[in-house]
């Protein structure tokens, strides 16, 4: 029981804060981080020596600081809402001129909801790949990856400054670029890598432009003295930093236009795409969003941007998710959708970004638990991704289907599920700031009933259509038991929140919240919402488990071919960007050949041309110098002689 931040066990039993005093839990911020890294380094620079037990070691870092971070939170409530905000400094890494940079953390009621968020759905996800993996020959290299994610991630989060956090940052895009294409063996794992990487190296300009614009007009990256001096800056350097921001935002959280490499990332192993689309990578951008609100409350069209880009997101990754018969890349859809809610929240302002946060934990622990859910059946259709060679699965694989289900419900908004709590706050907060962004938010949520009933649909329910050599199975314990544990948190996560842990006050020093009126009461918002799910899901149910579904994928509509070709964003991408980066790369390649190198080769030929012509005068007999003399002395002669007749 939680009574004034203190666990009481017994009555006169001695608090969890009397016996680790919190002092001495939060000088230790910094094991956070480095326990997951040095599992990074015992197992990437052991060799094989590590093989064996490698991947225990990398499960308990991570655990253990999910444990270390679970005595930090207890902490915090054991302290008042003001001072709940603790430095940590241990060194100045970077001084130059008048710029410093120290290597400090900061864990406040934002970072907190993070840090538990990383380690505990990190670790199931680790705990889940010991079986997943359990076979790969190089399984020590994966699991190194997976806790070197953890641990940039978790730096990021824990920064008190903007330069740090960009360390963070690129360590999560290194990171991924490694997992994903971790079976470089496959041409597309590479490719897809390299794709991840290069389209985020875009979002990370914008980021590293942000933090010089920062230091000019503050004078500093530490995040107390830039909000404080938010206020005294023009609006249109904000708006500038804002943008920035934004472009970062939307690579690292696959948001427009920098969206296309998500969904190609499917190709690392299931608990790859678990990690970036539950607790790591695609939460940073929602992040750096709202720990800048003081940035963005004080740029309105920067914030704007943010909801129009969270809005085109939304139905972009809507109408993919619905197309799509790969059961990965529909989630991934999926993801860039529910990323987009966070998105569009944050662009909100104070009515919002509880709620971004809020969905953001919900969404963490419920997609894990669908992408998870989505391995196990992998595992036991001999990896087939293909839905339309699924069908029928709930029988053969229950305690997969159960705790699918569970996730499923949850995302869609069903109460009392925790996508319904976070979500549906979102929505009536967009109402309150427009009844057309309200409106958008809903009708988007109709169609994830659909695209979500569909996936349901086509695995678990209809005729089996599996291939010839598939035999689906239940996937082991050590699968299934994370499997259960994240089905839990995905139905009651979101009741405890809102009600027990009170989100919105947690939240309120850090990110601010207010309220604004609304032409939709809560009640109306839930039930316009509730009917436009349900409708969504019955056609998806009616098309989809009512139906024959044909092996072979029909042409479809227009709309469905853009959705399967991910509405064509490699195609802008290869219009916009690929090919005339290639034109310009072979105009610079001619420029360099015929003018920089013929003005370098020419002068070259010149000089060795006329040094050639000069080296015939240089026969080495004393007898033609001294004729050369001879001939010299008469020129200049000649030449007084005719000065002086002048």
């Amino acid at each position: 029981m939680i009574n004034a931040g203190a666990v009481v066990w017994a009555e006169g039993a001695p608090t969890l804060q009397e016996i680790m005093p919190a002092e001495g839990v939060f000088s230790l911020i910094w094991l956070l981080i480095a326990l997951p890294l040095l599992g990074a380094a015992v197992l990437l620079l052991g060799g094989r020596r590590t093989n064996r037990w490698g991947p225990y070691l990398a499960v308990l870092t991570v655990t253990a600081s999910a444990c270390l971070g679970i005595l930090m939170v207890v902490g915090l409530m054991g302290r008042g809402a003001e001072e709940r905000s603790i430095g940590q400094s241990l060194f100045t890494w970077v001084f130059a001129g008048q710029f410093e940079a120290d290597m400090a953390f900061q864990l406040d009621q934002l970072s907190m909801v993070f840090v538990l968020l990383i380690t505990i759905v990190g670790a199931l996800i680790h705990v889940y790949s010991l079986g997943y993996m359990e076979h790969d020959p190089n399984r020590r290299k994966f699991f190194g990856y997976l806790n070197l994610f953890v641990a940039a991630m978790l730096l990021l989060v824990l920064a008190n400054n903007y330069l740090l956090l960009y360390v963070g940052w690129e360590g999560v895009g290194l990171a991924s670029y490694l997992l994903i294409g971790f079976w470089q063996h496959k041409p597309s794992a590479a490719a897809a890598a390299k794709k991840a990487f290069i389209i985020n190296r875009v979002g990370d300009v914008g980021l590293s432009i942000a933090i010089m614009v920062i230091f000019v007009t503050f004078g500093s990256v530490t995040f107390d003295d830039v909000f404080g001096q938010a206020s005294e800056v023009n609006e249109g350097t904000l708006t500038a930093i804002g943008l920035l921001l934004l472009l970062a935002a939307a690579g690292k959280s696959a948001q427009f236009p920098l969206q296309a490499w998500l969904l190609d990332a499917m190709e690392g192993p299931t608990p790859v795409s678990a990690l970036i689309h539950a607790a790591t990578m695609v939460t940073a951008g929602v992040y750096l969003i709202a720990r800048s609100n003081a940035i963005y409350d004080r740029a309105v069209w920067a914030a704007t941007a943010v909801v129009v880009v969270g809005l085109i997101t939304i139905f972009m990754g809507a109408i993919i998710g619905s197309a799509k018969d790969d059961i990965k890349k529909s989630l991934a859809g999926s993801t860039m959708s529910q990323i987009g809610y966070m998105i569009m929240a944050v662009g909100l302002g104070p009515i919002g970004y509880v709620f971004a946060i809020f969905h953001l934990l919900t969404h963490g622990v419920f997609k894990a638990g669908l992408f998870l859910g989505a391995g196990s059946v992998m595992h036991g259709m001999n990896d087939n991704v293909n839905m339309r060679r699924y069908g029928a699965l709930r029988a053969a694989m229950v305690v997969t289907f159960i705790t699918f289900m569970a996730g499923y419900l949850a995302i869609i908004g069903i109460p009392p599920f925790s996508g319904f709590w976070s979500k549906d706050e979102i929505i009536h907060a967009a109402f309150e700031r427009s009844p057309i962004i309200g409106s958008l938010a809903i009708l988007a949520a109709g169609i994830t009933g659909f695209y979500m009933t569909r996936m349901v649909a086509m695995t678990f329910f209809g005729k089996a259509r599996w291939e010839d050599d598939a035999h689906p199975h239940e996937s082991p314990k050590v699968m299934t038991i994370p499997l259960i544990i994240l089905a839990i948190g995905s139905t009651f996560l979101g009741m405890a929140l809102l009600f027990w842990g009170n989100i919105e006050t947690w939240l309120e020093p850090v990110v601010g919240y207010s309220t604004e009126p609304s032409p939709l009461s809560t009640s109306a918002v839930i039930a316009i919402s509730l009917a436009f799910v349900i409708v969504g899901s019955v056609i998806g149910w009616i098309s989809y488990a009512r139906r024959e579904v044909p092996i072979v994928a029909p042409r479809g509509s227009l709309l469905t071919r853009a959705a399967r070709a991910d509405l064509y964003g490699d195609a802008v991408n290869e219009g916009l960007i690929v090919r005339p980066s290639y034109l310009l790369s072979r105009v610079l390649i001619w420029f360099d050949g015929r003018v920089v190198d013929g003005l370098v080769n020419g002068s070259a030929a010149l000089v060795g041309g006329a040094s050639g012509r000069m080296r015939r005068y240089q026969s080495g007999f004393a007898r033609s110098y001294a004729l050369s003399m001879v001939g010299g002395t008469v020129l200049v002669l000649l030449a007084l002689v005719l000065v002086r007749l002048s």
